[in-house]
């Protein structure tokens, strides 16, 4: 299992497109994937459920992936929030 602590760059957070962003690539992997915000931890493949965890601007989160090809998908999904979830600025 590898897991990354990163903070939410992108002004609207995690909502409809750059969630559907994320749990596209996830689901791209092999691995489980899980996001983990403070108590709660939902599949990063599962839309309604990074919907349902309100992640705003600024919102710390882990990304945590356990499987075969668990840390090119840590990598990429980092990536991804890193740089906005692929929204402008």
């Amino acid at each position: 299992m590898v897991y990354k602590k990163v903070v939410v760059q992108n002004k609207l957070g995690l909502h409809a497109r750059p969630a559907a962003r994320f749990v596209e690539l996830a689901n791209r992997f092999k691995s489980d994937i899980y996001i983990k915000k403070e108590t709660a931890t939902v599949s990063a493949k599962s839309i309604m459920g990074v919907m349902v965890m309100g992640v705003n601007k600024g919102a710390e989160i882990i990304i945590e992936a356990s499987g075969s090809d668990e840390q090119e998908a840590l990598e990429a999904l980092v990536e991804l929030v890193e740089n906005s979830l692929g929204e402008e600025e």
